[in-house]
């Protein structure tokens, strides 16, 4: 029993000896890694951006002038037509029957006319003699002046069926590209219906429909536009009409904007159009609104001073004054240009609290893994 205590003696002292002749071990301070952002100043802006599309600028819906079956169409969606080219052609047969009963009564008509002006000269040559009284003589005169009204009319008529034979054939009043073709053979269309559409490539504008809250902005902005199928090729527009009105089922205002520099653009493809307008006033800073917190109920931002010459900062709170939102961004002054503020994990944060900056971060993990 004896020697196990002396044993146990001897273990204990060697032990300690042991222990003291070993080196201390490095303890590591870890430090919260933060993300930061540095704050920078600049005249802020507004940006809206919408969908939009390409129309031309003058786009004619053409019709028959008169009712009637379609016999021919001779276009078709796409295709490029000159002034005067024949887009199609309605049934005219009943229309030249009435062009030659036209015809008829004017030939009638032009006979009657003149057998009553036969009638009257015949009479001045009895006046001479007192053969024929003042009231014969006035009453041949009257003949005559109906039969050349009535004569004059029928040639009115005439000309009338002439032109409704004339406008059974539908022709370009412009050239372009048809747009839209709304009829087939056979189909009976009413006199102006609207059947075949023809829009000038020559003049494409950007059509885009604007909510009424950003009516104000938009009319101060400045435009830029690009098409889906170019994305890379951007170019300016200028505000050529903007709607007094806002249409009944959307509320929004129909704008066409026109680009600065004269371009093909192809009709009806899609485009997107950003509207962007200089606000007036001090510059302002845009940060993250994962970055903002509070301070007695005010706004406020964690901001982090550099300690030394290494990525390690403190943290302190710092009131700011909030101007605007800008989606994910908060716009804000009240700090210097070039402070550092903490934009993640904000509520982990206490003041005087040591952090790693994000140059520091990658050390610190570094040290913990090394062996």
């Amino acid at each position: 029993m004896k020697a196990s205590i002396g044993t146990a003696a001897i273990a204990a002292t060697i032990i300690s000896l042991l222990s003291g002749c070993s080196p201390k071990t490095r303890t590591v301070e870890v430090l919260r890694p933060v993300r930061t952002v540095e704050v920078r100043y600049a005249n802020e802006s507004e940006t809206n951006r919408y969908f939009a599309s390409v129309q031309a600028r003058h786009e004619v819906d053409q019709g028959f002038r008169v009712a009637g079956k379609v016999l021919q169409r001779r276009v078709d969606v796409g295709q490029t037509v000159r002034e005067g080219d024949v887009l199609a052609v309605l049934d005219d047969t009943d229309f030249r029957l009435a062009e030659d009963a036209a015809r008829q009564q004017r030939e009638a008509a032009t006979e009657r006319a003149r057998q009553a002006e036969s009638d009257w000269q015949r009479m001045q040559a009895l006046k001479h003699d007192g053969s024929v009284s003042d009231f014969d003589d006035e009453h041949a005169r009257s003949t005559l002046r109906t039969a050349r009204a009535a004569a004059e009319a029928e040639g009115r008529k005439l000309e009338l069926a002439r032109n409704q034979v004339m406008y059974t054939v539908l022709r370009a009043s412009s050239a372009g590209v048809v747009t839209s073709v709304r009829l087939e053979v056979g189909q009976v269309v009413a006199a102006g219906q609207p059947v075949i559409a023809i829009a000038n490539q020559g003049e494409p504008e950007i059509v885009v429909d604007v909510p009424e809250a950003h009516l104000t902005s938009f009319k101060n902005s400045r435009y830029t536009a690009w098409l889906a199928s170019a994305p890379e090729e951007k170019f300016e527009l200028a505000l050529r009409e903007l709607s007094g009105e806002a249409a009944s089922q959307t509320r929004t205002y129909r704008a066409r904007l026109k680009p600065v520099s004269p371009r093909a653009l192809p009709l009806g493809a899609s485009a997107t159009l950003v509207a962007q307008r200089a606000i007036d006033g001090a510059p302002l800073a845009s940060v993250p609104a994962t970055a903002m917190t509070q301070d007695k109920g005010a706004p406020a931002l964690w901001t982090a001073r550099r300690v030394g010459n290494e990525p390690i900062g403190t943290v302190q709170l710092a009131r700011v004054t909030v101007h605007g939102y800008r989606n994910d961004l908060v716009l804000v002054s009240g700090l210097p240009a070039g402070t550092l503020i903490v934009t993640a994990g904000v509520q982990k944060m206490a003041p005087g609290l040591r952090v790693a900056l994000p140059a520091a971060a990658h050390d610190a993990y570094l040290s913990q893994v090394a062996p």
